[in-house]
């Protein structure tokens, strides 16, 4: 018999083949993050089939079937427990069923939920969609309010899945709702609800009593409000521009990118954050600031041509700190519009900042210039199409002045231009041309003609222009109230449906946007030879500037005739019957203000006067261009050589 020999290879191998079976296992095995969501995914199965269990003894009860004995429910009460812990109390009683409370007044009607506690359906009984329907800003589990903790027994558990026992009371006119989700009689959390009469902010409180018995207060407790925000106007593209996060962090005002895929923010000392749709928002605040917040965005809107249901998707994770083991915050919610008439009725809070005004001066105007006279016209004026042309009226007559100085400065540049020309012909050439300018602005002096005078009236209008830019698309007052043939003044005024699509102005035809267009085309013509009577008579190697406003005359109305086909028909109809009354006024001035003879006789005065001392800028501007001079024909005479 052959005797077996010790094979070295063999055992090579299998260590080998150990090893890698031990290297397989120690790399496949789940994390502790997988660890703890399988935990939550079975807690959550577990609660699940015991609400099952529970309905099924319910409808027997309800049934006066007798069958259920003793057993069936120690049964259901020690799975509880084992699932639960300390919360399995708050299962077994009367109130674990996914019943809601309603509390309302005339403005809203809120749900909340006994199981999470939450808010489940919020409507706005004054406002409807686009299409006329219901407007909610909460339905169909669009939006979560929960509170994720660990527990003294390894469990880690979320408010949304536990039930919560809900208490209606009333505090004179105020309707009182507190939800508690019990560990035993006198241990709890709860949310405290308060609706005042004819107002959209709730007073919302969390509070814990004796509960560190049973959350582990060393871990994090985490607050998660997330909302995804339903669709409610017309155009999705010009309500998705102006959907966005809003927050106010450590008294200071920010923002998070609205038409962004996706955006994150790490804050501290969160006073309140806004998850603002166009017209209406939804904003926790809290009278302590939060330490800390991740705050978060997403659009939702993947083609702008496709309807859809949601356009953006907010979330707040929040973490919350306990004192002496126990919860306590005083805070708001605000389920409304974004009217600025009523957000600033908040005050100290700085909830204004919610509405869309624009920053810097645009905002300033808007606030204590087009809010209040809007304001005013409209508290007596019932169509708003005709509040829109008395406010456009004002403006223009106010800055009426503005168009009378740049027209003057025009018809003096005008009565100029002759002389000017003539320097320009006696002084040619390049190497003439720091003279030229020298002698051509010493006449404009002289005869008391400033150039950038036309310029700056045109300066001082630009910020009227921003501000109602984001003056009408931020104005809730003109949403679903029509005008001629614009059925609402916040949406545009589709008269044509086009079977296509026309790249960069849609698929549809806005009439007051085409009358805007004809209107600055008009005013484009008439302004073009003021414009040029403000320019220099052309030097050698200037541009032609008379080609640059031709083009400018055709490029503003086709501007305006694509950028706003899509938008408010109240910003377009502004900016009609403002160029219409621009033209009237400039005509005025013209033909019977604007005397050219006079002007002409006047500069021929101001030339006489003995020439006032120059500013210290002006001597700055002269010795800087008499030196330039002299240098240039330092460098003449040295290519002479």
């Amino acid at each position: 018999m052959e005797e077996k020999k010790f094979d070295l290879n063999s055992l090579i191998g299998f260590v080998l083949l150990g090893a890698i079976m031990l290297y397989y296992f120690y790399t496949n095995q789940p994390t502790p993050e997988e660890i703890a969501k399988q935990k939550t995914e079975q807690v959550q199965d577990s609660i699940q089939k015991s609400h099952q269990i529970s309905n099924q003894r319910d409808k027997i009860i309800d049934n006066n079937d007798v069958a259920v004995s003793n057993t069936t429910d120690s049964l259901i009460n020690v799975q509880m427990h084992n699932m639960l812990g300390a919360f399995a109390y708050s299962a077994g009683l009367p109130s674990a069923k996914a019943n809601e409370t309603i509390i309302e007044n005339d403005l809203v009607r809120i749900k909340i939920s006994n199981l999470g506690g939450q808010v489940t359906e919020v409507l706005l009984k004054e406002y409807s969609t686009f299409n006329k329907m219901p407007l909610y800003l909460v339905k169909d589990k669009n939006a979560s309010f929960n509170i994720s903790f660990a527990t003294n027994d390894n469990r880690n558990l979320q408010t949304k899945n536990l039930y919560f026992e809900p208490t209606l009371t009333r505090i004179g006119d105020n309707q009182v709702l507190s939800m508690k989700l019990k560990v035993s009689a006198d241990k709890y959390l709860e949310y405290r609800y308060e609706l005042k009469p004819n107002d959209y902010m709730l007073d919302f409180a969390i509070r814990s009593q004796g509960m560190n018995s049973a959350i582990n207060t060393s871990q994090n407790i985490i607050l998660n409000w997330s909302l995804k925000s339903f669709r409610t106007e017309k155009s999705i593209k010009y309500e998705n521009q102006y959907t966005d996060l809003r927050y106010l962090h450590d008294k200071e005002f920010e923002d998070m990118s609205p038409m962004g895929d996706g955006d994150e923010e790490d804050v501290e000392k969160l006073n309140w954050v806004a998850f603002k749709q166009q017209f209406f928002t939804s904003i926790l605040l809290s009278d302590e600031p939060f330490d800390k917040a991740k705050l978060a965005l997403r659009n939702l809107v993947q083609d702008e041509d496709i309807d859809t249901v949601f356009t953006k998707q907010y979330l707040a994770s929040i973490p919350l700190q306990t004192k002496n083991g126990e919860l306590s915050y005083n805070m708001n919610m605000y389920y409304g519009p974004v009217d600025y008439n009523i957000l600033i009725k908040y005050e100290g809070k700085q909830l204004d900042r919610i509405v869309s005004l624009g920053w810097g001066i645009f905002r300033w105007i808007n606030k204590f210039a087009f809010i209040p006279v809007f304001s005013f016209l409209s508290s007596f004026i019932g169509n708003f199409g005709i509040v829109i042309i008395l406010l456009t009226l004002v403006v223009r007559i106010i800055m009426s002045p503005v168009v009378y100085k740049s027209y003057l400065s025009s018809a003096k540049m005008k009565v100029l231009r002759p002389e000017m020309e003539e320097i320009n012909n006696k002084l040619k050439g390049k190497e003439n041309a720091m003279k030229r300018q020298q002698e051509t602005m010493a006449l404009q002096r002289k005869a008391g003609v400033n150039p950038l005078s036309g310029c700056i009236p045109a300066l001082i209008q630009m910020p009227v222009f921003f501000a109602l830019f984001r003056f009408f698309p931020a104005n809730i007052d003109i949403r679903h109230k029509g005008f001629l043939w614009a059925d609402d003044l916040s949406a545009y005024d589709e008269v044509l449906q086009l079977p296509f699509k026309i790249p960069f102005y849609g698929d549809h035809v806005s009439l007051f946007p085409i009358l805007a267009s004809i209107a600055i085309f008009f005013y484009m013509q008439m302004t073009q030879s003021q414009q040029m009577n403000m320019q220099q008579p052309a030097q050698e190697g200037m541009p032609d500037m008379q080609k640059m406003m031709k083009m400018m005359m055709y490029f503003s109305p086709l501007m305006m005739l694509f950028f706003f086909n899509s938008f408010a028909s109240s910003l377009s109809l502004y900016y009609f019957i403002s160029n219409l009354l621009t033209i009237v006024i400039m005509l005025i001035i013209k033909h019977y203000i604007i005397d050219e003879d006079k002007i002409h006789a006047q500069i021929q005065e101001n030339k006489k006067k003995p020439a006032k001392k120059k500013s210290a800028f002006r001597e700055r501007l002269d010795s800087a261009m008499k030196q330039a001079q002299v240098q240039q024909e330092k460098q003449k005479k040295g290519k002479k050589r």
